[in-house]
């Protein structure tokens, strides 16, 4: 809703289209997720602590969903000769 707000002109025309080709580095995911995280964490205590809008549940499950997708979007590493042993 808000996107189709901000690409629409004063006349109801999309005056451009979004730039799909992103030049973002892993670092600048990994700031973009980190924020997002954080963001989570506070709307998460506000919930904890009986605030519970439709718009903060909303923005919520819509962080949740987004950082889900970030993290399908990773490439997991597993060396080939099994020697991996998980941990920190």
């Amino acid at each position: 809703m808000l996107y189709q707000i901000l690409m629409t002109d004063t006349f109801g025309r999309e005056p451009m289209k979004p730039n799909n080709n992103f030049e973002l580095t892993v670092r600048d995911i990994e700031i973009i997720e980190s924020a997002l995280r954080a963001k989570a964490g506070r709307r998460g205590m506000a919930i904890v602590q009986g605030e519970t809008s439709p718009q903060l549940k909303a923005e919520m499950h819509e962080l949740q969903e987004l950082l889900g997708r970030i993290h399908n979007q990773k490439n997991w590493y597993k060396p080939k000769d099994d020697s991996f042993q998980g941990g920190g």
